[in-house]
């Protein structure tokens, strides 16, 4: 195959973006829409750990499903962006900027939820999410080196 691999052809790309615009969707759905209505007060958490610490820590206060969805749910839904944003765009594809990038966008949701008041604003959710995207930016520089390990 020539220098470009199958992976960075144009019809990979274009599959990669369709779905990176169906993420972003159902994402916008989820956390602007679904079951949200404006509350009359701001709720924010600006302590890192104030939220995860008793879920952690204090498992048999919560129910499965609450434990299940603060915790993992958190991590798992932001998985995505750690394939789509460096798969798409070359100058995210250092850790760092990748990163940088990841925690700008989630600053920027978590503050459209804190002034709509469809949720709160919690640097928690940052973390999590953060690890999330991380988990998948692993599994795509994962992806990347096993299939330069298998043209080489």
């Amino acid at each position: 195959m020539s220098e470009k691999s199958w992976l960075h052809s144009k019809w990979m790309l274009t599959i990669v973006a369709c779905t990176a615009l169906l993420y972003i969707l159902i994402m916008g759905i989820l956390l602007f829409v679904s079951g949200r209505t404006p509350g009359m007060y701001y709720q924010y958490n600006l302590l890192p750990f104030e939220t995860i610490r008793p879920l952690l820590m204090e498992r048999e206060r919560y129910n499965t499903d609450t434990w299940v969805k603060n915790l993992f749910g958190n991590i798992v839904l932001f998985m995505p962006l750690g394939i789509w944003i460096p798969w798409l765009f070359r100058r995210c594809r250092t850790f760092l900027t990748f990163t940088a990038t990841v925690v700008l966008l989630l600053l920027g949701v978590e503050f459209i939820q804190l002034i709509t008041r469809v949720g709160s604003f919690d640097v928690d959710d940052i973390i999590l999410n953060t690890i999330g995207a991380w988990i998948g930016y692993a599994g795509l520089k994962l992806l990347f080196l096993s299939q330069r390990r298998t043209r080489n």
